[in-house]
């Protein structure tokens, strides 16, 4: 069973799962089908957010569950409450939960030499963020906490994605560089000399990870992110390939040099670059795609959501709410000029 079926990672993991051999039930609120997904997939419509309609498509129970929209501590103590129905669990997680030695991490990155300074590659056992209500990362950590420690009732894997990137996101960070390049945009700012690495994280790849936790049932927490962590100057030059474009890049040394110029969805000021070794080595992982081959499928996808002059900001309001305005270029053209 998965849920969340219809999301980024649910619509590959579902095909994924069902050409492995397993019968599978996708649910989503509105119950729709993918048409990539073999015939055999059943789909049916659910709020996992009502405890009576998830029982209700759990029935008498599956082998494995596999949930994409897991949020919070109430949603680990749900699926905990079937665990008399579920064999095992694949619940995707975040990199966010992880805090550095000095107690830094996503939520403080805003502030004064808030920014955590990660080991290089950063692995599971790096200690994570208090749980709490606070934010996305304490909600996630809450999530985590709760479901490792009944792993003996209800065996669960939990994967750490970094930056999701595919068709069907809600928030792809590559659209900073499409949107450009659309707009005819034909020289960019990029802040700490384009050398930023935020560690991507495929569907492609998530999806293969779900796929072999469903046949090696166990409690345990691993990163999932792609083979490659390309620099943000890369990624706008491997999207310009894509898209047939030339452009100049400007690179800053340092953060953004003015509020919206250079600070890409990619910038931060020391590398997130997570070990895949343990997932090598629990599950026999081995990455399906690279993160330059997706790009094609990746850029198409915006450039529909975009196609006759869509606003961007109702095309992606999630992108919007995220990051603020990502194209003030007014602001770009004033600072290129002094």
């Amino acid at each position: 069973m998965v849920i969340g079926a219809t999301g980024q990672i649910g619509r590959v993991a579902v095909g994924a799962l069902a050409r492995d051999g397993w019968e599978v039930t996708a649910v989503s609120r509105g119950g729709g089908r993918d048409e990539g997904w073999p015939a055999g997939v059943r789909a049916v419509g659910a709020d996992r957010g009502d405890d009576t309609e998830l029982a209700a498509v759990i029935g008498d129970g599956c082998d494995v569950l596999v949930d994409m929209v897991a949020y919070g501590p109430e949603h680990a103590r749900q699926l905990t409450s079937f665990a008399d129905r579920i064999g095992s669990a694949v619940v995707i997680s975040s990199v966010s939960v992880y805090e550095d030695d000095k107690g830094r991490n996503f939520d403080t990155q805003a502030e004064p030499d808030g920014f955590p300074v990660y080991p290089v590659p950063l692995g599971e056992s790096q200690r994570t963020i208090q749980p709490g209500e606070a934010s996305y990362s304490t909600r996630k950590a809450g999530l985590e906490r709760e479901l490792l420690a009944v792993g003996d009732r209800l065996p669960t894997t939990l994967l750490r994605a970094g930056a999701i990137h595919g068709p069907h996101c809600r928030t792809p960070r590559e659209l900073y560089f499409v949107k450009r390049n659309l707009d005819a945009r034909r020289r960019r700012v990029i802040a700490y000399g384009g050398e930023s690495r935020f560690h991507p994280a495929s569907v492609h790849n998530i999806a293969e990870l779900i796929r072999l936790a469903a046949v090696r049932p166990g409690t345990r927490a691993l990163n999932a992110v792609d083979p490659d962590a390309p620099t943000a100057a890369e990624i706008a030059a491997a999207i310009d390939a894509v898209m047939g474009v030339e452009t100049e890049t400007v690179l800053v040394d340092g953060p953004p040099p003015a509020p919206s110029v250079g600070d890409t969805p990619w910038s931060v000021p020391v590398p997130v670059v997570c070990d895949m070794s343990a997932a090598e080595r629990e599950l026999g992982y081995r990455p399906v795609v690279r993160y330059v081959e997706t790009l094609p499928d990746t850029v198409a996808w915006i450039e529909r959501r975009l196609a006759g002059g869509r606003d961007w900001r109702e095309a992606y309001p999630k992108m919007f709410q995220a990051y603020g305005d990502l194209f003030d270029y007014a602001a770009e053209d004033t600072w290129l000029k002094s």
